[in-house]
């Protein structure tokens, strides 16, 4: 049986037992904001006794500073190491990926990731002190509501102290010789929503409820696997129709609150895909009636002549929320055409690693996905085979 949080209410503070089985204790101090206790404790008496001595301190009229500041400034004053938010920035700065630095969309995503769900707990901690017991309160203290944040600032987490053990030189220099982070399965984290993928008749029809400047949009996406940043910055250039090839090379990025146009997500985004034969046309007649004629023209311009992109909301609110209502799929998210694609590619044949090369992955996990989708064809495949004999049942 799963044990029960328990919470102890008392005239000072409040003492807590979490899922760990250890107890966390905090109170309102006055600043008016409710501050924990450093660490957590091995019974309740250890907690209610610290509460003890911060009322103490609260009522002899002496200095007050938040307990976590007192707790690192006392570790640090015995030399007992780096903090986290003093190691976290040069180490995500220093990490590479394939010999390449993170890129400006990732760092911007483990800053706010850092601000939200790690310092406040653990940034002013020595990295040395902290353990598997404080690591699992805190993650036990995330938000449950948010699985997928909840398993990134995990996996974080667990990264940077995988950084901070990995050669006996940073051993030293950190103070940290194994990492904390012990909670088995909390960096993975379940797809929170289901797609259905569209079918061929339906991306037919969310080409037709679009703009006819932004037909081809839709089916771009859905049939080659694109992701929307990739076919939002797609130029004239880009377009080989001789071969029936589309270069992807650059993709669209929101950093901070600025779109901006830069590599592909990963080296591997940067491909060259296939173009179904059916399409050839449909892009040739695009090209013709809604492109400029320079190869650097953008194929989906906001604003016909310009060499302004759309962004992802704009095309949501101006277009695509529209179409979807239209045909029946307002639960269709633009990137779900890419999902879509994949899944068709995988149930027309594709192995692990052509999708790899179509989708632009990194990795053979997430095309597995699709091949896994392609296994629900089962029955179909069976019925084909009987069809090769004459018999079919």
């Amino acid at each position: 049986m799963a044990r029960q949080k328990r919470r102890t209410r008392r005239g000072f503070g409040h003492v807590r037992r979490l899922p760990s089985g250890r107890w966390q204790a905090s109170y309102v101090g006055p600043d008016l904001a409710r501050h924990t206790a450093p660490y957590t404790f091995e019974a309740s008496l250890d907690a209610e006794a610290w509460l003890v001595t911060e009322r103490r301190l609260l009522t002899t009229g002496e200095d007050w500073t938040p307990p976590k500041a007192r707790h690192a400034a006392r570790q640090a004053s015995r030399g007992e190491g780096i903090t986290l938010a003093h190691y976290a920035p040069g180490a995500l700065a220093r990490r590479r990926v394939r010999g390449a630095p993170l890129r400006p969309r990732t760092l911007e995503l483990y800053a706010g990731l850092l601000e939200r769900a790690i310092l406040p707990t653990f940034g002013d901690v020595p990295m040395r002190t902290i353990t598997p017991e404080d690591v699992a309160a805190w993650y036990d203290e995330l938000d449950p509501g948010k699985p997928t944040q909840r398993a990134h600032a995990y996996a974080l987490l667990r990264s940077l102290f995988n950084d901070a053990t990995a050669s006996p030189a940073e051993r030293g220099r950190t103070g940290v010789s194994a990492n904390p982070c012990t909670v088995r399965g909390a960096g993975a984290t379940r797809r929170a929503r289901g797609i259905e993928v569209a079918t061929v008749a339906e991306v037919e029809a969310l080409a037709r409820a679009m703009p006819d400047r932004l037909a081809a949009l839709v089916l771009l996406s859905a049939w080659c696997s694109l992701r929307f940043g990739e076919v939002a910055v797609l130029r004239r250039q880009d377009v080989d129709l001789d071969r029936g090839v589309l270069h992807v090379r650059r993709a669209l990025v929101r950093i901070g609150r600025e779109d901006v146009i830069g590599p592909t997500k990963s080296d591997a985004g940067a491909r060259d895909v296939a173009l179904p034969p059916h399409l050839v046309p449909v892009l040739a007649e695009h090209l013709a009636e809604h492109v400029g004629r320079a190869g650097r023209s953008l194929l989906f311009p906001h604003h016909p002549g310009t060499d302004k992109p759309w962004t992802h909301g704009n095309l949501y609110k101006a277009a695509w929320i529209p179409a979807r209502e239209a045909v029946g799929r307002p639960d269709l998210r633009l990137h779900d055409l890419r999902h879509t694609g994949a899944t068709w590619a995988a149930q027309a044949g594709a192995t692990s690693a052509e999708l790899m090369a179509r989708v632009g992955h990194s990795t053979p996990a997430a095309s597995l996905r699709y091949q896994h989708a392609a296994r629900g064809r089962d029955a179909q495949i069976a019925a084909a085979l009987s069809r090769m004999t004459g018999r079919e049942g």
